[in-house]
């Protein structure tokens, strides 16, 4: 694409502020500019410099792959490296990530990147993914796919209802703040698929307290209850590190606990 074609920073910023619901004030006072100075930008009036461009996208929240867009349409080369994963760059940042995977044994983690594709996961994981067709779980698994698809988890999900609309909401949010095409069309896509039969049948809460959203999981040792924290870098300034985040799976009870260390004891001893 030549410089020429892209979309003019201002139209870019605006966007953003809007998606943020933030007033041309609002903005201004964070960033330390006039709203005269901001009103020009945004009209194609004034050229913000590089400067700008950078601290307008960081009170804005502004991802690191879209800020360089803005970046570029200003005239500017991007300021953010994105590096493979494999590469010698990220050396520190793949340890560290195999060491989240391998430190949460034996409970379920996978490491997801900005559209929910599974780049990494441990040995623990096969709990949740083993049932499910290879389509699913090969190459380019999806995280949204396996837990909405008629032929992933909501076969063997307990309260698939709630797991649902707590997917979706949550992958709305994304698309909501990002705007970002690939999010709308997985979004687009997940939401369309069709519920399991048995999806409507009442299950009863797990979580009495109402905190969390339970996963609620048939498997051949028995039934568990998992809930999901992710965890992400501090302050990335590469793309590909920004990008990623770490879910990690816990047992909402003992006996959800017991049934997944006696699946890894089970695991262990048939290597």
């Amino acid at each position: 694409m030549k410089a020429d074609d892209l979309p003019r920073v201002g139209l870019l910023l605006r966007d953003w502020r809007q998606r943020r619901k933030y007033s041309q004030l609002d903005l201004a006072l964070r960033a330390d500019t006039s709203t005269r100075h901001l009103s020009c930008v945004e009209t194609g009036r004034a050229r913000p410099s590089r400067d700008m461009v950078l601290r307008l996208a960081e009170h804005l929240d502004v991802p690191l792959r879209d800020r360089n867009g803005l970046l570029l349409a200003a005239g500017y080369a991007p300021a953010y490296a994105e590096s493979p994963l494999d590469s010698d760059r990220m050396a520190m940042a793949r340890q560290a990530l195999k060491s989240m995977l391998a430190g949460h044994e034996p409970y379920p983690a996978a490491v997801v990147d900005r559209v929910w594709d599974i780049v990494d996961c441990n040995r623990a994981m096969s709990v949740l993914l083993d049932s499910v067709p290879r389509t699913l779980t090969g190459e380019g698994a999806n995280v949204m796919r396996l837990i909405l698809h008629p032929d992933g988890l909501p076969q063997h999900c307990l309260n698939f209802p709630e797991v649902r609309a707590h997917a979706l909401g949550r992958l709305l949010h994304q698309v909501n703040a990002t705007g970002h095409p690939e999010l709308r069309a997985l979004y687009h896509e997940v939401s369309a698929y069709p519920a399991p039969p048995h999806a409507g049948l009442p299950t009863g809460p797990v979580d009495p307290t109402g905190m969390v959203v339970p996963l609620r999981i048939r498997t051949p040792l028995g039934d568990m209850a998992l809930f999901s924290m992710i965890a992400t870098f501090g302050a990335p300034t590469d793309v590909t590190l920004s990008e990623l985040a770490v879910e990690t799976f816990f047992p909402m009870d003992e006996e959800s606990a017991r049934l997944l260390r006696d699946y890894a004891a089970a695991g262990n001893r048939t290597e």
